[in-house]
């Protein structure tokens, strides 16, 4: 599998977050605006692309900047799937400094509310906005996505690792409409087998709905990764769920794992625990 590598950063200002449009490129390529990206040059720390590149296409120097965040996604590239991981750095700029945008980018502008967005922002610089805005937008669709895309949460959780486990999930259209979400008790299992097999339950989900594209989102950084093929999976205990998942993403056309905070996942992980508790009760 392919993959590609990017840093990106996040710019506030008191006029929103800072995005801009892309140059076209051939003349059928979609227009698409993104959050200032680069790529790191060989010998290049991830910092040091980041600042080059924000100074090479936009003119801007970042006055500091800091990690925020790494995220990992599928997309397709043609027949084949592309593994992406982008390193999101979170920069300043002095104050009434304006963008030159130049190569590229065409144009640029500030946004402040990602759910009510007038363009169309790339995979990855809408997943990070709705990680680092707390926002989850139920109308994120991939460029490369069909009008059936839906969002499936998922999360498991274990009392006491290992423990009574539970596993909850939660499916969103993209008009916002939740279509289903519930949870199921697995009996005693650890943290991660509970996390594998939230996901499982989430795509077998999906599939009986009829979904063919789909967006997984999860807080489990390991399953994200692992299912993205940024981390190898060693542990013996998941390898028969990891391989039943690539299994049954087969009857996907397009599919994406987003990693996002516990706190952006919070009714997939009440499913998990109220079902937990249901037989806790007993």
């Amino acid at each position: 599998m392919k993959q590609r590598i990017r840093v990106a950063g996040i710019i506030k200002t008191e006029e929103g977050v800072l995005i801009l449009k892309r140059s076209r490129g051939r003349a059928e390529a979609p227009v698409f605006w993104e959050l200032p990206t680069g790529k790191i040059k060989f010998g290049e720390q991830p910092e040091e692309a980041f600042v080059r590149s924000l100074s090479e296409y936009t003119g801007l120097t970042a006055t500091a900047i800091q990690l925020k965040d790494v995220i990992t996604f599928l997309a397709l590239e043609g027949a084949s799937r592309l593994s992406n991981l982008y390193i999101i750095y979170e920069a300043t700029i002095d104050a009434g400094t304006k963008p030159r945008p130049h190569d590229r980018y065409t144009a640029y502008k500030y946004i402040k509310d990602i759910s009510n967005l007038s363009v169309r922002l790339n995979e990855a610089s809408l997943s990070v906005l709705e990680i680092t805005e707390g926002k989850i937008t139920s109308n994120h669709v991939s460029p490369r996505d069909t009008a059936s895309a839906a969002t499936i949460f998922v999360d498991g959780a274990s009392r006491g690792n290992p423990g009574p486990s539970g596993i909850g999930y939660r499916i969103v259209d993209p008009d916002g409409h939740v279509l289903e979400q519930g949870g199921e008790f697995i009996g005693f299992a650890t943290s991660r087998v509970a996390e594998y097999y939230a996901m499982k339950n989430g795509i077998e989900h999906a599939m009986r709905l009829g979904l063919k594209t789909a967006r997984f989102i999860s807080d489990s950084l390991m399953v994200v990764n692992q299912l993205n093929g940024i981390f190898a999976v060693k542990n013996q205990d998941v390898l028969p769920i990891y391989d039943a998942v690539q299994k049954l993403l087969a009857n996907f056309d397009s599919v994406s794992f987003t990693h996002v905070q516990r706190s952006e996942n919070s009714i997939a992980d009440h499913e998990a625990n109220l079902a937990i508790d249901n037989i806790l009760k007993k």
